[in-house]
């Protein structure tokens, strides 16, 4: 009897995580993602604009936002504050390069900065969602100092729900080049695969972030660990994962960012007390042999402690 009711308690348990996903458009500006009614992500993919320096910043690259808890709020940063350019979760490398089919070396292409090159969405190429999970999946187009597309991104981001209340979101992406070879690179400060917490971060709450670290665990609020040669080493370079704790709009989220073995290394990370962590490499691509990564977030409003984001699955 005891082994029939705990079933009993595990079926009802498991069968309370089936949640209403759905996504609503708002046609050239932003599609939400909800869940049970209540928004959890945007993506912002409205087509650069540049009949004004304002619209051009505010527009030149798609990315997430992060709603918070009640779905009224953003946790993530968008356009202006500090680092403008910082944009939720998003993707860029600030010193891309190719080599055209003339042997012309194309160099100084900025993706990240978006001061003269930038990125722009040019279709959904297909959206899902049910009980346990959506996703989407955007053709984005890398376009260089000149105005020419250089490469196109396949960009997937699956996002689903856990028992506890933590958002997964899982991020996948492809980029081909265009033209015979191309290099992406940067440094870990402006480049590669990041999240932006809300600018009320950088604003007020900086003191109270925190990170979390392999071996090390829970570091002292305020305090950053960042790669450098200098610093080159287990600390900072090649961390199968990353978590991050900061407070906005009055309460405490945290983030754990998680690599793939598979992403491109030597991988090195950054940290800042505002709210921005990430990492990035350099590699040589080419039509043949695409740039493929993937990685993994996972959001709480709430703490994790170092043995919860160690039991997280990695992409």
């Amino acid at each position: 009897m005891k082994t029939w009711l705990s079933l009993i308690v595990i079926l009802t348990a498991t069968a309370s995580f089936a949640s209403d996903y759905s996504w609503h458009d708002t046609e050239g500006k932003y599609m939400d993602l909800r869940i049970d009614g209540v928004p959890v992500i945007r993506y912002q993919y409205e087509a650069i604009d540049e009949s004004s320096p304002e619209r051009r910043h505010d527009t030149y690259k798609p990315f997430h936002h992060v709603f918070d808890a009640d779905g009224k709020d953003f946790i993530t940063k968008g356009p202006g504050g500090k680092f403008p350019h910082h944009r939720g979760i998003y993707f860029g490398f600030s010193k891309c390069s190719y080599t055209d089919s003339e042997g012309k070396v194309h160099k100084n292409i900025d993706t990240w900065h978006c001061k003269k090159a930038h990125q722009v969405h040019k279709k959904l190429i297909k959206k899902s969602a049910d009980e346990k999970s959506a996703s989407m999946t955007s053709e984005i187009a890398w376009i260089d100092n000149e105005g020419a597309e250089f490469a196109t991104e396949v960009r997937t981001l699956t996002f689903s729900k856990k028992g506890n209340g933590d958002l997964v979101v899982d991020f996948d992406s492809v980029v081909t080049p265009l033209h015979p070879a191309m290099r992406v690179d940067g440094d870990p400060q402006h480049a590669g695969f990041q999240f932006r917490a809300n600018n009320e971060v950088a604003e007020s709450t900086a003191k109270q972030t925190y990170y979390i670290r392999p071996g090390s665990g829970k570091a002292a609020p305020g305090k950053t660990i960042n790669w450098s040669s200098k610093l080159d080493n287990e600390t900072t370079r090649d961390l199968p994962w990353k978590g991050m704790s900061f407070v906005t709009g009055g309460n405490r989220y945290s983030v754990a960012y998680i690599d793939s073995p598979q992403n491109p290394k030597p991988a090195r990370y950054s940290e800042r007390d505002y709210g921005r962590f990430g990492s990035y490499f350099f590699k040589d691509i080419s039509p043949a042999e695409p740039l493929k990564v993937q990685y993994k977030l996972v959001i709480r409003s709430g703490e994790m402690t170092q043995e919860e984001i160690e039991s997280f699955e990695a992409p």
